[in-house]
């Protein structure tokens, strides 16, 4: 288990729905068995913002959160090496993308009063943005061994200074971009925050959420003891248990 999630292939999902004119600007919805209307999870894959990952890997979490009985709406978005990804492109997609599965609440019996938004790693970023951002109305966001400080991630050089690439440059070159895109300097947050990360992550330190647990007044911490980077959206791991029942508690 762990970064092998990355080349299995992930079940089908019900439908593969665009939400902008670029073919990199869709989503995959599953939806649950039965009448509805269901809850819905906003998933946004990681992959340090690049184009070398997509949303497959992010397809096993997703398909059992919808076995749990969650709808889930897994963004794809224009990364790093796509034409007019990286700032801001990468942003405005997730914002649009979340938007879009408002409009289609009545087709797939889906309940957006119980609408949350989880991310993974560069994708916990995205999801704390999104929730900064204040475009949809969601009850919670969760962030799964995210990249939350992103001036943090520069100085560590994460992802072989995968947040230069993602902003343009430097803190120094680009600061309004990293207090713009950054969620540790995005607080206060109103939505409430869900902040699970492992303690042996060894591609983004677990002391990345710590520091933003401790900063956020709306924030609670949810450490994995002994658990790694990937583990989060692996349902075959012993981590899984703990994320799922995060993600999918409607009462934050």
């Amino acid at each position: 288990m762990g970064q092998d999630i990355l080349q299995l292939r992930p079940p089908k999902a019900d439908a593969r729905i665009s939400y902008g004119k670029d073919p990199l600007q869709f989503a995959d919805l599953r939806v649950p068995a039965g009448p509805g209307p269901h809850p819905v999870v906003i998933f946004i894959h990681g992959g340090f913002w690049s184009n070398s990952y997509n949303l497959e890997h992010a397809g096993h979490a997703c398909a059992a959160l919808t076995g749990a009985g969650a709808a889930t709406w897994s963004i794809e978005y224009r990364r790093v090496g796509d034409a007019g990804g990286g700032w801001p492109g990468t942003l405005d997609d997730v914002l649009h993308g979340a938007e879009r599965v408002l409009r289609l609440a009545p087709r797939y019996r889906l309940d957006v009063q119980r609408l949350v938004a989880a991310g993974h790693s560069a994708g916990g970023q995205l999801a704390l943005w999104l929730a900064a951002q204040r475009a949809v109305d969601l009850r919670g966001v969760v962030p799964l061994a995210g990249v939350l400080d992103l001036r943090r991630a520069w100085a560590l050089r994460l992802g072989g200074g995968a947040v230069g690439r993602f902003l343009g440059g430097s803190p120094d070159q680009f600061p309004q971009r990293y207090a713009a895109a950054s969620p540790i300097e995005l607080l206060p947050i109103s939505v409430p925050q869900r902040v699970i990360h492992g303690t042996t992550d060894n591609i983004v330190p677990f002391e990345m959420s710590e520091r933003f647990a401790k900063a956020s007044k709306n924030s609670k911490l949810i450490p994995l003891p002994g658990s790694g980077h990937f583990e989060l959206i692996d349902p075959r791991s012993r981590a899984w248990a703990t994320v799922s029942k995060n993600i999918l508690n409607w009462e934050f």
